[in-house]
């Protein structure tokens, strides 16, 4: 199937927001321009673009080295043959359908009968399902309460299936079942639609659960977020108005980013789902294992739209700067490139455009947008030219953004139809989520690019809870701290910010690439003189550790999208944050130049 190009004239609106600043020190920034209708539930863009284009590929999953693809037409009849399926087995709004396995077109064809039948979806990552024990598996299935679990294959996810049998009345696998009570998917599919789906179909409103979302986790008890389908629908209307070009270039993404997380689940899928696009599922990722397979994908399909965190990028920029003939296939019909999951560094962004420039003609835009599970995804959207680092945007047509004074510091809060109703059967910790004027407390900083005119968009500041006062009482403003690290030398891929309580603050570090230890040690040494000089301490590095070890997913340390978790790594990596801040400094511990013995 051909791609078509985004034309780069209609890749972005032009941003009109309005600020109005009140007396407590609160900032409100809205857009200027209304949001217009969007569909009631999600059942009905799929409906649509069967009956419109039939036979258009929706999705393709790369199987025995081919790609098996799913057309709209199919899509529909799969989904509510299952929808009706998942019904008689029990299923319904309050008894939802877990998923424990990656992205493919079974989990695709699951989630779409979810939404025709009015099933909420549950998507766990494999962080539940695969690594580790049961607890946190058990938890989360305590609280969604599924009437069934599914598996892409039985005896690869068998000890997570067994850990459930007691709790999960149906289990149904793709394929290889563990024993004769495992219901096999392809045994739904012929089963008819009849007054079962259609009741169910008619009892769904725009208020429905659709989906159901675990947050990580990683600093206490799982939160069960449901995203009802006025959240997701909202906020796909809200990126048409403001990415103009998805009404009229069907969209042809290379995605890997897993269904379990907002940024794959919600953002791109249904991205692709309401505007008739084509998602071919890459099964790679953005470590060194995965990234052949992305790269074996993109050398066969052109995307037009190109989403990925900054690891990704990162890889995939060594790459292209190797390969001019993966680099001209891969910029071939691209338009927009789009990072999300953690700040980028400028210097990747850089590197990005200026082979854009060579293969594409400069015609490619690279943009980002910040948002949560909590969120549906998006609240902001940098539909603008910036090369601010840490540039998020503005909020998007339909949402109010509260900039809230905490410590010194403006809080991000979110008020409009994508924000979520509360977490799931937990009264306390919803009523803390929320102000006193219903704006969601999204614990994360934000910072005007010019105070004087908000269409200039936010910077992003990090997150309140990472940030941390140095001996001396000042506080190190981590995100912003390691944003600017990163931008300022090529020879790191990443960094944890240390120094709670200390006398200075430190990083923790990856190596970009291999090379002679000397040279790169000789090198980050005269980066961290330049980066310091003419700061002040708690804006300075003032030593750094690189670590051998990359980061550990099964250890929390990583999530499935890629980024690094701050204060997973402070917590594991104890001893190496022990040994960076010792005095005198080890010799492992790299000191800025004009400091080294």
């Amino acid at each position: 199937m051909r791609t078509e190009p985004v034309n780069s004239e209609r890749i972005f609106a032009e941003p009109e927001i309005q600020a109005r600043h009140r007396p407590d020190g609160s900032v409100l920034l809205s857009s200027a321009v209304p949001l217009e209708p969007y569909d009631a539930d999600l059942g009905r863009p799929l409906r649509r673009w069967a009956a419109e284009r039939p036979g258009a590929v929706l999705a393709a999953e790369r199987w025995c080295g081919t790609w098996e693809r799913l057309t709209y037409g199919d899509a529909l009849a799969r989904a509510e043959a299952l929808g009706e399926a998942l019904l008689r087995l029990g299923l319904g709004p309050d008894r939802p359908l877990l998923v424990l396995s990656g992205n493919s077109l079974r989990h695709l064809q699951l989630t779409l009968a979810g939404y025709v039948a009015g099933i909420p979806v549950v998507s766990l990552g494999t962080a539940y399902s695969l690594s580790g024990g049961p607890e946190r598996l058990l938890t989360v299935t305590g609280i969604a309460r599924p009437g069934a679990v599914y598996a892409e294959d039985g005896r690869e996810y068998g000890a997570a299936l067994t850990a459930l049998a007691a709790a999960v009345p149906v289990t149904i696998v793709g394929r290889g079942p563990r024993d004769e009570a495992d219901v096999l998917l392809d045994a739904l599919l012929p089963t008819r639609p009849g007054d079962r789906l259609r009741a169910a179909a008619a009892a769904v409103t725009p208020d429905s659960v659709a989906r159901i979302f675990f947050t990580s986790g990683s600093t206490g008890h799982p939160k069960a977020v449901p995203n009802t389908h006025r959240m997701l629908c909202a906020v796909q209307q809200m990126m048409r108005q403001v990415w103009p070009f998805l009404t009229t270039t069907p969209l042809t993404l290379v995605d890997w980013l897993p269904w379990s997380h907002t940024f794959g689940g919600n953002h791109n899928l249904h991205m692709v789902l309401t505007n008739g696009g084509t998602l071919y599922i890459d099964g790679g990722g953005p470590t060194p294992a995965l990234f052949p397979r992305s790269l074996r994908n993109l050398a066969e399909i052109s995307p037009n739209v190109y989403f990925n965190v900054p690891a990704g990028f990162a890889l995939l920029a060594d790459e292209l700067e190797r390969d001019s003939v993966l680099a001209k296939r891969f910029f071939s019909r691209l338009g927009l490139l789009f990072s999300a999951g953690a700040p980028l560094p400028e210097a990747l962004r850089v590197r990005m455009l200026r082979l854009a420039g060579r293969f594409r003609g400069g015609e490619v835009r690279f943009t980002s947008s910040w948002g949560m599970t909590e969120t549906a995804s998006a609240v902001t959207s940098a539909h603008l030219d910036t090369d601010a680092p840490g540039a998020i945007g503005v909020p998007l047509p339909g949402i109010t953004l509260k900039l809230a004074p905490v410590d010194g510091r403006l809080e991000m809060r979110a008020a409009g139809p994508t924000v979520m109703p509360g977490y799931l059967g937990d009264p306390v910790r919803t009523a803390e989520a929320f102000d006193e004027e219903g704006f969601y407390r999204t614990g994360d900083a934000g910072l005007p690019a010019d105070a004087a005119d908000p269409g200039r968009g936010l910077l992003f500041e990090g997150r309140l809870t990472e940030d941390f006062k140095l001996a001396n009482g000042t506080w190190v403003r981590v995100g912003a701290l390691r944003a600017a690290l990163l931008a300022a030398t090529d020879e790191l891929a990443e960094a944890v910010i240390t120094g709670s309580g200390r006398a200075r603050v430190g990083a923790l570090a990856w190596a970009r690439q291999a090379g002679d230890p000397a040279a790169v040690r000789h090198a980050l040494a005269e980066a961290l003189a330049r980066f310091n000089a003419g700061r002040r301490t708690s804006r300075r590095v003032d030593r750094l550790l690189l670590l051998a070890e990359p980061p550990d997913r099964d250890a929390g340390e990583l999530t499935d999208k890629g980024a690094v978790s701050q204060l997973q790594v402070l917590r594991n990596r104890a001893a190496q944050v022990e040994l960076l801040h010792r005095d005198p400094a080890p010799a492992e511990v790299i000191l800025p130049a004009d400091h080294a013995d």
